[in-house]
Parts: C-alpha cells; structure tokens; sequence
C-alpha cells in the first residue's frame, strides 16, 4: 500500500522574507525602498512585509521585482547583477522554484554622512 505524503504549501511571505534577506545580505545594499504605504507604516513603527519587493507567480514560475537603495561609491550595474544571481539562487536551493526574472530598481543612493567627507569634499 503506497501511501500519499500529502500537499507541502509555501506561504506567499516566505518568498518575500528570502528576497528580503538575500537583497539586504548583498554587500553595496542598504535598504529596500519605501513606497507611500511603506512611510506611514514606518511613521507608525510597522515594517510591511512587502517594502520594496513585488512578487508574482506564474505557473509555478517566480518573477521578483526588488526596489533597492544603495551605499555609495558602489558599482551600480554590478551590483544590480549581484542581487539578481543571488536573489535567483536563494529561491531556488531554498524553494526548488524556477526563477523567470529578478529584476532590481536602483532607486537613490545613501548619502555619505558629513563624518565621513573630507573638507574638499564639503567644499
């Protein structure tokens, strides 16, 4: 008698959570943007699970948009390709879900902080 495992089902969140912890471990990213919705959920002390991060399915195929800022003095490009291996990656070892496309938004730029600048730099 061969008996039946049953269904394995994977909450839309945990796919959020790995893109989430792949793009903020890439060295060069420093946060995941906010929308509108994101800044007052911020101003209320609530982090929505879905900042910065669109997902859709498609038959069993996962399409990732990220919405990043980074650090400066990164190269943008091969960042942007970095968190797009990675992110790919991620999914797949962690969910065995084919990756159709990560595709990132390079947003804005951390500002350096006048700590950091030297007085040529200030001006």
């Amino acid at each position: 008698m061969e008996e039946k495992p049953g269904k394995v089902i994977i909450a839309p969140q945990v796919l959020l959570t790995i893109a989430r912890l792949t793009a903020l471990g890439t060295p060069g990213v420093a946060s995941l943007s906010h929308s509108l919705a994101g800044n007052v959920s911020r101003f209320l002390r609530r982090q929505r699970l879905d900042e910065g991060i669109r997902l859709r399915i498609e038959d069993d195929v996962v399409y990732v948009d990220l919405y990043i800022i980074v650090e400066p003095n990164v190269n943008l490009l091969g960042l942007g390709r970095q968190v797009q291996r990675e992110t790919a990656r991620a999914i797949d070892e962690m969910l065995g879900m084919h990756v159709g496309e990560v595709n990132v938004h390079i947003e804005d730029v951390v500002l350096p902080s006048l700590d950091n600048l030297s007085e040529e730099e200030i001006g």
